[in-house]
């Protein structure tokens, strides 16, 4: 089963917060809640930790759209898209604080709804890693990967999804692209495995091979020629079986 990119929508008019719903569940997103006021938001996004919140910024009660986000971000990094129809320039100013991704301006399309997602993805990728260098062999369109230290988000059939890096058992060469195991689910992606080893924390994942990168943490057995996780033996080039098991003690 994929893992959907979850997403908080924080809207006041309710048939405007059950019409995006509709739309990001059509687009592939789970949408882990619909919260008209922004201190319900706040414990929502704390208890239930979306990848996303789109929030209005107009929010009738005590708190305004501007310092929902700011109150949700002080107790985790989420990213902010916000809806807009009319905003006045100290309103935008005060948004503009909370370092938001995107602005989708109220009436909008579902394309709108999209791109300001894809964008915020993106953005979140770039803000980790910082610029990157790309590797001139890979595919440069739309398929490509975006990797954070914890997750990797992918398009898989159409829509994005988010890959758990905790979750990935190996990651396999295919000439210039990569698999991607997990315990349910095989993601092609185009990427060389020499690109993603770099981009993926070191301390849990190594290199036991050229068309190889394991996950410390899901090796069952070693032996002196190769590795077994989840029932596949994967090769263990000479001279890394010590230093395999020396990482995998610092767990």
């Amino acid at each position: 089963m994929d893992t959907l990119i979850k997403i908080l929508v924080v809207e006041d008019e309710m048939i405007i917060g059950a019409k995006i719903s509709m739309q990001l569940t059509n687009l592939g997103y789970e949408v882990t809640g619909i919260l008209p006021r922004g201190e319900e938001a706040i414990i929502h996004a704390e208890e239930n930790k979306p990848d996303i919140a789109i929030v209005d910024i107009h929010l009738k009660g005590k708190l305004d759209g501007v310092e929902t986000a700011l109150q949700m971000q002080k107790r985790a990094v989420i990213p902010i898209i916000y809806l807009t129809a009319n905003s006045d320039e100290a309103t935008f100013n005060r948004a503009k604080v909370s370092k938001p991704y995107a602005f989708i301006s109220k009436p909008y399309k579902q394309l709108d709804l999209q791109r300001a997602i894809e964008l915020t993805i993106s953005r979140m990728a770039e803000n980790e890693t910082g610029p990157q260098i790309e590797d001139s062999t890979e595919n440069t369109n739309d398929e490509r990967p975006l990797i954070l230290s914890d997750r990797i988000f992918v398009r898989h059939r159409e829509k994005m999804i988010k890959i758990i890096v905790a979750e990935i058992l190996y990651i396999e060469a295919d000439r210039n692209y990569c698999r991607i195991f997990t315990k349910n689910k095989e993601y092609l992606l185009s990427i060389t495995l020499k690109t993603i080893e770099e981009k993926l924390s070191g301390r849990i994942f190594l290199r036991t091979h050229r068309s190889y990168l394991i996950n410390l943490a899901h090796v069952d057995e070693v032996a002196d020629g190769h590795v077994i996780i989840d029932q596949k033996a994967i090769p263990l080039s000479g001279g890394l079986k010590e230093q395999l098991l020396q990482r995998i003690q610092t767990l």
